[in-house]
């Protein structure tokens, strides 16, 4: 998949570009990115999108003043329009087979280095010990398929089947967590959700609403208990 590493980065680089500032995304931005990348929506829409929003927002501007753009949550309508257009445009339109795969560089060391930080960080946990325990030792065993996989041109797809894995491994990760915290933080973590959702509720149907917040609740908990995310998406780049 052209790009499949590449889907968080850009995002926040064409937003930045776009408000002409530099703006870290917030915890509700990054949650909006996975429900985008979960639904299959395209890097080409999201990034369509984006534009389309601001050059709307920016002729609008023209005629009067407006406030400034703060959150990547006001693109999210202009972004599900145009996955839906380049759903249309390509309907019925036979897709080339990539068979120059760019280098992703998402190198087999570095996944291996990834996830044996991310197994020292479970094996410390102080909430859901024996998953947390389960998943270090899974995810210790991917890092050791890491290490011993030969560089090959079919280097990217080892790497999407890699995360797919993380995948499910997170998911029952958050399950667990979700069944061990208190429920007087999982409340509040709902409520600051629907706090940070407010303003742009009118621009997300309620599927997109639920989804985003159950993403922000999820990274929230995982910050809470100083717990990594497993997807490559996160790898450092350095």
């Amino acid at each position: 998949m052209l790009n499949y590493f590449n889907y968080f980065t850009e995002i926040e680089e064409r937003f930045q570009q776009r408000r002409g500032s530099i703006l870290l995304l917030s915890t509700l931005d990054w949650a909006l990115i996975e429900t985008w990348r979960d639904a299959g929506i395209p890097l080409e829409a999201v990034l369509r999108g984006i534009d389309t929003a601001f050059d709307k927002y920016e002729s609008r501007q023209k005629r009067g003043r407006m406030r400034r753009v703060n959150g990547l949550a006001w693109c999210a309508q202009a972004v599900m329009e145009a996955s839906e257009e380049l759903r249309e445009a390509s309907a019925g339109t036979a897709q080339p087979a990539n068979t120059n795969q760019p280098d992703t560089g998402f190198e087999h060391e570095r996944v291996a280095s990834h996830l044996e930080t991310a197994a020292e960080a479970l094996e410390a946990s102080s909430i859901a010990h024996d998953a947390c325990a389960t998943t270090a030792a899974r995810i210790r065993e991917l890092a050791a398929d890491a290490r011993n996989a030969k560089s090959s041109t079919t280097a990217a797809q080892e790497m999407e089947s890699f995360e797919r894995i993380l995948t499910v491994l997170e998911e029952k990760l958050f399950a667990a967590l979700t069944a061990a915290a208190p429920e007087e933080l999982l409340v509040a973590l709902k409520e600051h959700a629907a706090r940070e959702l407010a303003p742009y509720r009118s621009r997300m149907g309620a599927v997109q609403l639920r989804q985003v917040e159950h993403q922000f609740v999820q990274k929230q908990l995982l910050v809470h208990y100083s717990l990594p995310r497993l997807s490559l998406f996160y790898m450092s780049q350095q």
